[in-house]
């Protein structure tokens, strides 16, 4: 039976007209949006406005406080007022004390230069200088010839017991300098464990008192430098060589290169940066010792193992020369920062 509009009851793609709605009553829905959902020009709101939250761009846009270029410097300046307090402070008041006649206590008198003056002619500063030059043989060049090897052959080789190994030979680092001071004067003693040893196998002309004899003092002081670098300088020459790829030393050995070649064409060249951090440390060791020489030889025997730092507290607290004190300080600290700015830029150029 047809119905209205002539359409077919059993068409399949018919759907019957609601007719129960109110005469005169239409949608309130515009055609077509039932499709689009659109509202009148200008009505539009995006989902953030409409529930109070900001969009995701005004989310992501740091505020002025990040963007402002202070902000970096506002983070550092507690660290930098620490170290301004206990490192700068004194630093200037030193270059301050350097440039006055003072004996520690009661008036003082402004001499200008003349302290720096006087360092230029003082025999005892030049010794002081040219013994901490060649400390620095001992507690950086050595330790770094010695630490390479140790560390290339505990790379290469699969040693038993390794941590065990390097444990020992780091153990000097964790060793309180005084202990170690009082030890080593020990074995350097005329009695000694070295001078025993070296009578037991018959080399009793080279037994001597170590630390009192002006030729062997100071060498005898930088082994001892020499034993506590060591360790350090090999750990950290093994960490920059752990992180070599085995693939190249693989390739090395196809191509027929030895140990030696390997070492050379690959090993050094990957671990500069670690050789430059490791003759910063023991250059900066060398020149500010202090402790070791004061408790073996307290700068003797003459003038053969004394060096700036014992210079500055023998001046200050002996002679009670403090204005000088200050400026052998100012000098020492010069030739630190001097001597360890040309092993980086020589490091970087390298590089």
């Amino acid at each position: 039976m047809a119905r209205r509009g002539g359409t077919s009851a059993s068409s399949p793609h018919h759907r019957p007209v609601d007719d129960t709605r109110p005469p005169g009553r239409t949608s309130s829905r515009r055609p077509g949006s039932e499709r689009t959902g659109s509202r009148r020009p200008g009505s539009q709101r995006t989902g953030s406005q409409r529930t109070g939250r900001p969009s995701s761009k005004a989310r992501q846009r740091p505020s002025a406080v990040v963007r402002s270029r202070a902000t970096p410097y506002l983070f550092i300046l507690p660290a930098f007022l620490v170290y301004a307090a206990f490192s700068l402070y004194p630093l200037v008041r030193a270059a301050q004390f350097s440039l006055f006649e003072w004996p520690g206590f009661g008036p003082s008198t402004f001499v200008g230069l003349q302290n720096y003056i006087d360092l230029a002619s003082d025999p005892d500063f030049r010794a002081a200088i040219g013994n901490a030059l060649v400390l620095i043989l001992f507690y950086a060049a050595l330790p770094l010839v010695i630490g390479l090897v140790l560390a290339a052959i505990f790379r290469r080789g699969q040693v038993r017991g390794m941590g065990f190994f390097r444990s020992v030979i780091f153990l000097p680092q964790v060793i309180a300098l005084v202990v170690v001071a009082v030890a080593w004067r020990n074995i350097y003693a005329p009695n000694g464990p070295l001078n025993q040893a070296l009578r037991a196998v018959g080399l009793d002309e080279l037994a001597r008192g170590w630390l009192g004899d002006p030729g062997a003092a100071l060498p005898a002081v930088g082994f001892i430098g020499t034993w506590l670098e060591m360790g350090l300088v090999m750990l950290l020459l093994l960490a920059g060589m752990s992180r070599i790829p085995d693939d190249l030393f693989e390739a090395a050995r196809l191509d027929g290169a030895g140990p030696v070649q390997e070492f050379f064409a690959i090993t050094l060249p990957s671990v500069r940066g670690e050789i430059v951090v490791a003759l910063v440390l023991t250059i900066i060791a060398a020149l500010k010792t202090f402790d070791l020489v004061y408790l073996t030889t307290s700068g003797g025997p003459g003038n053969a193992t004394t060096v700036p730092s014992y210079e500055v507290y023998y001046r200050a607290f002996q002679l009670r020369e403090v204005g000088s004190a200050s400026a052998v300080a100012i000098v020492l600290t010069l030739l630190v920062f001097a001597i360890n700015v040309l092993v980086t830029r020589i490091g970087e150029r390298a590089s």
